[in-house]
């Protein structure tokens, strides 16, 4: 196969590029070249900004592709540009959307694809639905060969799964307190970016993919105390976790909450059996304490990489302070 990914150096994409050369894929990417994960040498690089409609088509020029993934399109702009530069250029074309344009929160469990799109909380998942709609209209109106994959919390060895980043494990590790949303009991699923790839690759040219939308998770469902728990376990300490409302939260961090309130605050547990059912071999099998031991092994051996945002952590000093004030549970202070 012929495969053309917009971006693919990103948490997602990185781990897709590695497995479809691995399965002897032809794979061009199409970026900025920013990116800093390092590429197989087999890969093709054309260097254009998918923003700028003409410059990329120059770029192009008469090129034609079995299969082209935009890992970076976010609005309904976007996608007006990959209609007007794919058309008739490729026999698939995937869009990158979001679990997190599910009905939010949820009134059933699990989550299946037929679940209904809607997440008044959060403006990125509502432009994500808002793509999937033009897509789904170009399929149907002209036949656009679309398959939507929508992931949930997808991590990578450089990603902590918390709104604070490396701040969070710092602060554990210096012995101050971190904040959990709620009571840290809603349930949640964290997928690693080389089990999300195994789904993925699996579904380029896969002609039962076409018109369909497919979401791609691990099976493990983890409570927010115990994804705490795990990570400060991979770093050497004991969390001391203080539960604040996610809608405090967003009172004093207005991204913060949006997040939360569009997403993390809500369990979500996924029914994967579409994607079994389309790539028979996908499998989740990197447990998240797995996961987690990497991405402490990895920030431990770049050192440049551990990044302590100071005016966040005072934000977060301020927000415990306040909270604590009016008398709420702390777990693990001594």
């Amino acid at each position: 196969m012929n495969v053309l990914f917009i971006g693919g150096t990103g948490i997602i994409s990185s781990a897709c590029v590695e497995l479809a050369v691995a399965r002897g894929i032809d794979l061009t990417l199409l970026n900025r070249g920013h990116g800093t994960r390092p590429l197989p040498a087999s890969v093709a690089v054309l260097q254009g900004d998918i923003r700028d409609k003409d410059a990329v088509a120059n770029v192009l020029k008469d090129k034609t592709f079995d299969v082209v993934v935009d890992f970076v399109a976010f609005t309904p702009e976007h996608i007006e540009t990959d209609l007007a530069l794919f058309r008739g250029r490729t026999k698939q074309y995937i869009f990158i959307s979001s679990a997190s344009a599910y009905q939010t929160p949820p009134r059933n469990w699990p989550t299946t694809e037929s679940t209904p799109l809607r997440n008044p909380y959060w403006a990125y998942s509502r432009a994500k639905i808002a793509c999937e709609e033009r897509l789904m209209e170009a399929y149907r109106e002209e036949g656009f060969p679309l398959t939507i994959v929508r992931p949930s919390h997808t991590y990578d060895a450089r990603s902590l799964p918390f709104h604070e980043g490396y701040t969070f494990v710092d602060r554990m590790r210096a012995g101050k307190k971190v904040i959990v949303h709620g009571d840290g009991s809603s349930l949640w699923v964290l997928t690693h970016h080389r089990d999300f790839a195994k789904g993925f690759v699996g579904l380029l040219g896969n002609v039962h993919a076409l018109g369909e939308a497919i979401h791609i998770t691990s099976d493990e469902v983890l409570n927010w105390n115990q994804i705490v728990d795990i990570v400060a376990d991979a770093a050497g300490v004991q969390a001391q976790i203080v539960y604040i409302p996610s809608e405090r939260i967003a009172a004093y961090d207005v991204a913060w909450g949006a997040g939360l309130l569009g997403d993390k605050a809500h369990s979500m547990v996924f029914d994967n059996s579409k994607i079994k059912r389309l790539v028979p071999e996908y499998v989740a099998t990197i447990p998240f304490s797995q996961g987690a031991a990497e991405i402490i092994a990895w920030y431990d051996s770049h050192p440049s990489a551990q990044k302590v945002d100071a005016a966040l952590n005072q934000l977060l000093d301020t927000m415990i302070g306040d909270y604590e004030a009016t008398g709420p549970r702390t777990r693990g202070a001594a």
